[in-house]
Parts: C-alpha cells; structure tokens; sequence
C-alpha cells in the first residue's frame, strides 16, 4: 500500500473531476428545463419542446400484475434467497481456521414489460409521442412481498423456484397508466403517416424525458445532483489526501496548505465548468429564440400559400365591389412578415376580414371551395396564434436570462443583445376537443 500512497492524490482528482462533469451534466439539464416554455400541442412543429398533458390510448395495454389500463408498463418477480457459507482463513498467527457465515438476498425469476405510443393530450388537442428511447419516470402501480401460502406467489410467478429459496417473493411493477399527467421533453419531428408532428427519440437532442413529475419536482432533482456531484468530488479529493498522508505517516495538522490548494484547484475547475456552462445554455437559448422565429415564419408561408387561392374564389364572386376589393386588399397585406425588430410589413389576423367578407356575400357559403379555403385558414391563424406565443414564451425566458446575475456577465461576454416580443394580438385560438372512448 505505501507503494500506492503516492498515486492517492492523482486517483482522487480524476474521481473528482469525473464528479464535475456529472455536476455539469445535470446542472445543463436543469436549465434547459427551466429554459424551455411549456408548449401547447397544436403549436408543435420541429425542434426539442416541452410539454404538458395526460396519457391518452385509443387500445391501451393492461399490465400484468395490477392489471391497469396503461401505455407502458415493467414488471418483475424476485425471490429471497438464503444459505451458510465455511469458509477456511489464516489467523494473524498463522493457523488455519475455519468459520461459518450467512448470506442471503434475491435473484429475479421472472419480469417482462410492454410499451406502446400513446397521446399527449392538452387542452388544446394531442400528439403522437413514441416513448422508445426515452427515460421513463413512471407511477408504482404494483408492490407486495408475499409466502408460498398466498395465490400471488404461483399465480403471477413461475411455478420453479431457485435454489436456497426461503420461499418469500416480492413483486413489482411500475406503468404508465390512463388519463395520467405526464411532463414531456423530446424531439419534434413530422409523422410518417400524416401531417402532423410527433415526439421520438433523436440521438441528436440533449434530452428524452417522460415523467410523472411535476416540472418542480425535475428542476429540483437536477439541482440536488449538482451540488451533490460537487459535494462527492470535494470529499473524493480531500479524502485521497487524508489517506496518502495516513499511510505515509504523516501529521494531516501539517498538511492542511497542500489541502487548501488541493480544494481551490478543484473549485476553480468548477467555476471554469460553469462559466461554460452558462456561456453555451445562452448561445442555445438564442439558437431557440431563432428557432421559434422559425416555426412562426412556416406558418406564414402555408397562409402565404392559402391566401392568393381564397382572393381568387372571392374575387370571381364580386369581382367589381369596391368593398369587396378593400377586403381583398387587407388579404393580400398579409402575405408577408418581417420577425420582431427588424423593419417590415407586421402580420394581424385574416379571421376576422373573412368573417367580414362572409357576412356581406353569404351565398360564398355556399361554395366548397370557400369553406375549405376557410377553415384552413383559420387553422393557420391558430397555428401562428400558437407559435407567436411561444416565440414570445421563450424569447422572454432568453431577455429575463440576460438580466439575471450571475447569467449577466456571461452574457456580455457574448455581446447577446435581447429579442423583441411580438406585441400583435388580435389572433384567434379557436379551442380543440378531443374524445378517447378507451
């Protein structure tokens, strides 16, 4: 061991560096769920979102052990086990003896589990999430420790038990059941199947998270495995100097400089870790305010494509109508958009010019073609109404990041300067039901 002694400190450093970079990990996780705004389901588009709802299935899954209605569910039987062990040992003497001890715990015999894709269903309507991949924190549906005397234990566990058995077995089972709240952060992506968006697993996103928890209650568990890691690392690095100095005689009393130094080292490395850590959490937020920008500038482009086919429709009806054209003149205003703070045409809601023009000309109800027209264009305001919110959700988290200290600093360093909001409301948000009959 004296050999080893002076190889102490360097394990202990790599033992409490490899601490901070779990820290960094978990101190990354917990601002990006603090950075990212909860995200309505119809305002999905691509890139990593957050959500809230509940666990919907048109034919969902019954689990094994406590047979309840669920998209996932994992299950698993273990049973005790128990035995005397003789061992033979030489004494500090030099003798041979021999003595008995008892070991025991438990071995699994059985488990098996399903999963399925379910909806995330808000209050504005659902999304397809594909749960493979992702880190699943879900309900205990199931948890009973039972004898050979009670019909669970052949009932629901196989028939052959292990060796040294003490006939005790304990069952459990974790689901994820029905009409469950359910707290989402992945990656958006389109559907193979139809034009919507869905929630899968991508090796490129940060994080895959499907929990049970509350947004709290993760936020919180990320910060308590920083500073935990932090705290590990700290007691790592001192530790291994305690023990060198312990095997090599030394008077730790005498030491302590060679601690201080040891112990400032490691939280200089840690103020450098988050230094970098919040300097690339702002770039991200930034990337995602641009982002967002984004995803509203697709949905003027789909209203940029419906508008020219609804003038035509109108305009074929009352070609000559010096109202009619004023109207259609609004319309074609709306074709194009400039983002927040850069000079430009603005963009307002089209719903309430076409009510206006319905109202005036209601024979146009008369025509397919019209309602259609319509109807997707009403579509698309909410899409915006939706995507305009979030924009305005997260460029307000990037502005309230750039104001905060310590995060101020940091931001100067990056010369990021704040995002305007987009102050139009006069966008319709026309509310979605939807109805599982499971």
């Amino acid at each position: 061991m004296r050999d080893f002694a002076p190889w102490l400190p360097l394990l202990g450093a790599v033992l409490a560096f490899l601490c901070l970079l779990a820290a960094l990990r978990a101190g990354r996780r917990r601002r990006l769920v603090e950075n990212l705004p909860t995200s309505k389901t119809t305002g999905v588009f691509i890139g990593l979102v957050e959500l809230k709802g509940t666990v919907e299935v048109e034919t969902p899954l019954t689990s094994f052990l406590a047979e309840c209605r669920c998209a996932q569910y994992r299950w698993n039987v273990d049973e005790q086990w128990e035995r005397t062990v003789t061992e033979t040992y030489t004494d500090n003497e030099g003798k041979t003896r021999t003595r008995t001890r008892t070991e025991s715990g438990w071995s699994t015999v059985a488990s098996g589990g399903e999963m399925i894709p379910f909806y995330l269903q808000d209050d504005c309507g659902v999304i397809l999430v594909q749960p493979e991949g992702a880190e699943l924190e879900v309900l205990t549906t199931f948890n009973e420790t039972c004898t050979r005397l009670n019909p669970l234990y052949y009932g629901k566990g196989p028939l052959s038990g292990i060796m040294d058995s003490t006939g005790r077995r304990r069952f459990h089972e974790q689901a994820l059941p029905l009409h469950t709240p359910v707290y989402v952060i992945g990656q958006a992506r389109e559907r193979q199947d139809a034009v919507a968006a869905e929630i899968a697993a991508d090796p490129t996103a940060p994080m895959f998270l499907i929990s049970t928890k509350s947004e709290e209650q993760i936020r919180s568990g990320f910060a308590w495995a920083y500073w935990g890691w932090l705290l590990f690392g700290t007691l790592l690095l001192v530790g291994s100097l305690l023990w060198r100095d312990g095997v090599q005689g030394r008077d730790p009393g005498r030491e302590w400089p060679w601690y201080a130094l040891a112990v400032l080292g490691y939280y200089f490395a840690v103020t450098a870790g988050w230094v970098w850590m919040v300097f690339n959490g702002l770039i991200d937020l930034r990337q995602r305010v641009r982002q967002a920008w984004a995803q509203v500038d697709v949905q003027l482009k789909r209203r940029h494509d419906l508008i020219p086919r609804l003038v035509a429709t109108v305009s074929g009806l009352k070609e000559h109508e010096a109202r009619l054209q004023t109207q259609v003149a609004a319309l074609r205003a709306q074709q194009s958009a400039t983002p927040p703070g850069v000079e430009g045409p603005d963009y307002a809601s089209c719903t309430s010019v076409i009510i206006a023009v319905q109202e005036a000309y209601p024979e146009l109800t008369a025509q397919p073609a019209f309602l259609s027209l319509q109807q997707s264009l009403v579509d698309t305001e909410q899409r915006i109404a939706l995507a305009r919110g979030y924009f305005n959700e997260i460029a307000t988290s990037y502005n309230t990041r750039l104001e905060q200290i310590p995060d101020q600093f940091i931001a100067g360093l990056a010369r990021l300067q704040p995002q305007p909001l987009m102050l139009a409301g006069d966008f319709e948000r026309a509310p979605v039901t939807v109805n599982f009959a499971a």
